[in-house]
């Protein structure tokens, strides 16, 4: 599987489950939300786990990137708030690290 969709895919994961908890204890859900909100949060660790990198740190870095960028996706389709011009110029700077990180020549 590609990287860019491991990554989607991760990011779908955790912010789903931290959004099952958010849903718990700020949102009034029932608890049992936190049940599968921890099945997700294992399924981001999972998919995270299967990035191609040399290193952990370096696969955890550039995801940040794209974590950010898909927080403002589930801000406006999830909850309903349109990001700020602010929010999108944030997730641009973002993006563009964590390209500069997966991609930037390495010294062999």
């Amino acid at each position: 599987m590609s990287t860019a969709l491991l990554y989607m895919g991760a990011a779908l994961a955790e912010i789903a489950g931290c959004f099952a908890f958010w849903a718990w204890l700020r949102l009034g859900k029932p608890a049992w939300w936190a049940a599968p909100g921890a099945l997700s949060l294992m399924a981001f660790a999972y998919l995270l786990t299967r990035v191609e990198a040399d290193a952990a740190g370096r696969a955890f870095a550039a995801y940040g990137g794209v974590y950010i960028a898909a927080s403002l996706a589930w801000l406006w389709l999830v909850e309903g708030t349109v990001p700020d011009r602010w929010d999108l110029l944030g997730a641009g700077a973002c993006l563009s690290g964590a390209a500069l990180i997966l991609l930037g020549p390495r010294a062999a």
